[in-house]
């Protein structure tokens, strides 16, 4: 049976992610997939969460709080583009995930959207920083005109990955309509 987008994202994130890994949100949202990252890194892992919007971190906080699940992470009002800086050095190697929704807030403003420079330049500093194994998940909303350019430019710049370096896939389902959301995943190999 074809999971549909979101679940399927998130299977990837449970088949990379154990108890005590380090994780990273880089569009935190209203906090659906930080809660997922912080059920499974569990009470000793940690997620890194950012966002530009403080509406979006308010959601998230209130979600993790009445969850009892925001002592297991750290949220900042940051780019994802910034991950690099301020992730401690010390856990440079040990990220073991991470989940982008590329797009903008759902309920909130439309004009507020991820964009290609700093979604790749993310999505580049992580490869650095993950060990072996590491998954970034990419979920990319493209049915706004901003949204179909960071796929353009995305779908783009993945293509150049060394096939040596991460494996690639992209899951979509090819027959509906309106610009249905799809995932990019890229596992780091070494």
């Amino acid at each position: 049976m074809l999971k549909r987008v979101l679940p399927f994202a998130h299977s990837l994130l449970q088949a990379a992610v154990e108890e005590g890994d380090v994780t990273v949100d880089a569009t935190v949202g209203n906090g659906h997939d930080t809660y997922v990252l912080a059920n499974l890194v569990g009470p000793r892992g940690k997620v890194y969460g950012f966002d530009i919007q403080q509406d979006a971190l308010k959601n998230a906080h209130i979600r993790l709080q009445e969850s009892e699940l925001y002592e297991r992470v750290e949220l900042f009002l940051k780019s994802h583009d910034q991950i690099e800086s301020v992730i401690p050095p010390e856990l440079h190697k040990k990220i073991k995930a991470a989940i982008f929704n590329l797009g903008y807030l759902p309920g909130g403003d439309k004009t507020i959207v991820t964009t290609p420079d700093s979604s790749i330049s993310a999505v580049k500093q992580l490869l650095t920083m993950m060990p072996p194994g590491g998954i970034i998940v990419l979920v990319v909303y493209h049915g706004h005109p901003e949204g179909q350019i960071e796929r353009d430019q995305l779908i783009q710049y993945v293509k150049t990955i060394d096939q040596k370096q991460a494996q690639v896939l992209q899951y979509q389902f090819l027959n509906q309509i309106n610009h249905a959301p799809f995932v990019i995943a890229i596992e780091k190999i070494k």
